[in-house]
Order: structure tokens, then sequence, then C-alpha cells
């Protein structure tokens, strides 16, 4: 009677063990979905930024391009009423404008630097949780 009552309390036990590790795969999924859902809010918000970004930097491009062309052309025709040869005004208006472009390429890649455009908040929340499984399998 003793055996059978052994086997039985081990099964209960074994059950019980199996209950437990379901329900915690079971929270882990829930945890796991959670952090999917925080990590595409939090994607979205990034895509937002950029995309509202782009709308500004497109409509300053579209003002400043002919504005710069004509503020070249001034350049130039004030050159050449100092003297300067045409080719040389010219020319130096055309370095004029590659410097603002280079100035202007520099400050907007620096804009869409990688570490600004991260999921700092999902990768912060991943490793709570990361430490949260460890503590639940302990």
């Amino acid at each position: 009677m003793s055996i059978q009552n052994d086997i039985r309390t081990s099964q209960d036990h074994l059950r019980a063990v199996l209950t437990l590790l379901g329900d915690a795969l079971s929270q882990f999924a829930k945890l796991f979905q959670n952090e999917v859902d925080l990590a595409k809010a939090e994607l979205s918000g990034q895509v937002q930024k950029v995309g509202g970004a782009l709308i500004f930097v497109a409509a300053g491009a579209v003002l400043f391009i002919p504005g710069l062309v004509m503020a070249l052309f001034a350049l130039s025709a004030a050159l050449i009423a100092a003297g300067w040869s045409q080719s040389i005004a010219y020319l130096t208006s055309a370095i004029v404008a590659m410097v603002i472009a280079g100035v202007l390429v520099a400050i907007g890649l620096n804009r869409l630097d990688a570490r600004n455009l991260g999921l700092h908040e999902t990768i912060r929340q991943l490793e709570k949780d990361k430490d949260a499984v460890k503590e639940m399998v302990r």
C-alpha cells in the first residue's frame, strides 16, 4: 500500500511540476508578445519621426535650391562687376555651393545616426525580462 501511495504522490508532484512549467511557459509567451508589441510601437514612433523629418528636409530643399542658385548668380555677377573673369567668378560660386552642400549633408547624416534611431526602451525592457525569466527558472 505504501508503494502505491508513493507512486500516487510522485504522480501528483509530477503533475504539479508540469503545471508550474506550463504556467511559466505561458507567462513567458505573454511576456514575449508584450515585448514584440512594445518594439512595434517604438519602431512605429521612430518611423513617424523620420518621416516627419524627411518632409521638412524635402520642403526646405525645394525652397532652398532656387534661393541658392539666385545667390550664386548674384555672387558671380558681383565678382564679374568687380573685374573678375566670368569663368573664375562662376568657378568661385560653384566652390561656395559645394562647401554649403557638404555642410548640409554632414548635418543630415549626423541627425540620421543609427544610435539616435535605436529601440532603446525595448532593449532595456528585454534585459529586465531576461532577468525575470532567470529568476523564474531558479
